[in-house]
């Protein structure tokens, strides 16, 4: 019997090895697939005469479907029958377990996405539902609907609906839309996402909708009236337009007195108070928010159009050492210091309303420590508690809390990480007192962490950027900030200029198409830099106002429109 596989193999230390072997290994496979060589399995089908040829192992690892399958009843059966999908269909997707693709039409996609969820290969789905998303006019956005109903698939139910919310003018005029329920209509009027070029728009909309059926849905009008940004509306409109619909009269007054009464607005109840497209996932246009000082910061936003700083808000907060993320409109400070101890609190500040709310605490308290977003998730990473140098990794959603995820390699503190290609680099750092060159990737897919090349300068305090596909980092030494650069695929690093500062780096963010490098001290005061990659050389901005600098963040402009 084979040993458990409880340690990551030697074979993952050095990338490059690791990738020639798996193609060498599927180019293999494939052999065997296209020659038919030691077949162990054939399916054949209840109304064809077709037969195919697989190998267990392989479709057992594809999906979970097959596992079950060959573990079942059935499963030593040489030969097994196949009920509810057609040959040719099944054919494809069998190639697919081994290729990754598939061959996708208009016409056999609807198919492709019943027989994938019925095998469960989610990858199939998904690339079958990005196919069908791509080619929407051919297949009918009611065919759309119609296999979305037939088959339940979530994934597809979500791509229809940002389909929806970015088309929304163009549905809103269609005989399907008179038909939506009005959960439906709720979830599209809610979104921050819905692409219109004014509120009547939605308004128009739900007017629209409405008189499709008036005593169906006179009872349901109020709830929709309720999603609009109503305070965008003057006061003829609110009057002459929302007043008039049946339950609606309270809301009428809610949204004048809003406008009017300035200073009764913390006693008013309404649902929607900004502007839609403040979502942080809405918004291209970006811009840099510095936190001056670790205790009680002060933000800064920096504004690109006259090259200038301004103070947005001032934070009290009790705690040092934590680290900071941008989700959602939310900006999370997680972990930190207080009077010599880790804490392991959560806290999350909105930058629209300028308000707390508490979440759920970090299994393991921890400070200097790495925070970075992945695919939603939040991840806190290493750092210490007290005297003890922390290579425990945890993973925050909201559905389950904080769980933990497999450990670091090399536990570390003062480390730098960044989120590129739904991978995360953990970089540098200190294990106790002895500084890391090593760099760790970790791949949420298998829930693993693997070395990657050293970096060939000396970097304390590192300070990181995913930029344009590469990793760039960045720190002080001798009064000249050393920069180079990672390339992930190649697992190499490469010098780039040099930048001519002293003190201490700050932080770097990639805005604009641009690499950022914010700190270090020119002239006597903070330097805020940007690097010419044509050139190789880096070009000064407008410095930063105060010494006490502490962190930054990249945000969407129209989260700190609201001011």
């Amino acid at each position: 019997m084979a040993n458990s596989c409880t340690q990551t193999p030697t074979l993952q230390s050095n990338s490059t090895k690791m990738n020639r072997f798996m193609d060498k290994l599927m180019a293999k496979i494939f052999c065997f697939y296209d020659e038919q060589s030691l077949i162990d399995v054939t399916f054949k089908f209840t109304n064809s005469t077709a037969v195919i040829p697989a190998h267990r192992l392989i479709l057992a690892a594809a999906s979970p479907y097959f596992e079950n399958l060959f573990n079942g009843e059935q499963g030593n059966r040489p030969v097994i029958e196949i009920n509810d999908i057609g040959s040719d269909i099944f054919e494809r997707l069998i190639a697919f377990c081994y290729t990754g693709q598939t061959l996708i039409t208009v016409n056999n996609v609807g198919a492709m996405v019943k027989a994938a969820m019925v095998l469960q290969l989610d990858d199939a789905i998904t690339i079958c539902v990005d196919y069908l998303m791509s080619h929407i006019d051919e297949y009918t956005l009611q065919g759309a609907y119609t296999l979305e109903r037939e088959t339940q698939c979530e994934f597809l139910k979500q791509k229809i609906f940002e389909y929806e919310t970015q088309n929304f003018m163009k549905i809103s005029q269609s005989n399907e839309f008179l038909n939506f329920d009005v959960e439906k209509m709720q979830r599209l009027l809610e979104s921050d996402n819905l692409n219109i070029a004014r509120e009547k728009d939605a308004y128009d909309a739900i007017k629209r909708w409405f008189n499709f059926d008036v005593p169906a849905r006179q009872e349901q009008l109020p709830l929709l009236i309720t999603c609009l940004r109503l305070i965008q509306f003057d006061a003829d409109f609110l009057l002459t337009h929302i007043h008039p619909l049946p339950g609606c009269e309270l809301l009428t007054f809610k949204a004048l007195l809003w406008c009017c009464k300035p200073e009764a607005r913390t006693k008013i109840n309404l649902r929607f108070t900004e502007p839609r497209g403040i979502s942080g996932t809405n918004c291209d246009d970006k811009t840099i928010l510095a936190l001056c000082s670790s205790i009680n910061p002060k933000l800064l936003q920096y504004n690109k159009a006259e090259d200038k700083w301004q103070e947005y808000a001032s934070i009290k907060y009790k705690y040092r050492w934590y680290e900071t993320v941008l989700k959602d409109d939310d900006l999370l400070f997680i972990g930190g210091n207080k009077k010599g101890e880790s804490v392991n609190i959560v806290s999350s500040w909105n930058i629209r309303n300028k308000t707390w709310k508490n979440l759920p605490a970090m299994n393991q308290a921890r400070d200097e420590h790495c925070v970075v977003e992945l695919d939603g998730k939040i991840y806190a990473i290493g750092g210490s508690e007290g005297n003890n140098t922390l290579s425990s990794v945890e993973r925050y959603t909201t559905s389950e809390g904080w769980k933990f995820v497999n450990s670091l390699i090399i536990g570390r503190f003062q480390a730098s990480a960044v989120s590129l290609n739904s991978k995360i680099y953990i970089i540098g750092g200190y294990n106790v007192d002895i500084y890391q060159k090593s760099i760790e990737c970790y791949n949420p897919d298998s829930n693993t962490w693997t070395s990657c090349a050293k970096m060939t300068g000396f970097h304390t305090d590192p300070i990181t950027a995913a930029h344009k596909g590469h990793i760039y980092v960045l720190s002080n030494k001798d009064n000249n900030c050393l920069v180079e650069r990672y390339n992930p695929q190649q697992d190499t690093w490469s010098k780039i200029c040099s930048l001519e500062v002293s003190g201490d780096l700050l932080a770097s963010v990639s805005l604009g198409n641009k690499l950022w490098a914010i700190g270090g001290i020119s002239a006597g005061k903070i330097c805020v830099s940007v690097y010419d990659e044509e050139n190789d050389q880096w070009r000064q901005k407008c410095s930063l106002p105060q010494i006490d600098f502490y962190s930054c963040l990249v945000v969407p402009e129209a989260l700190l429109a609201s001011k």
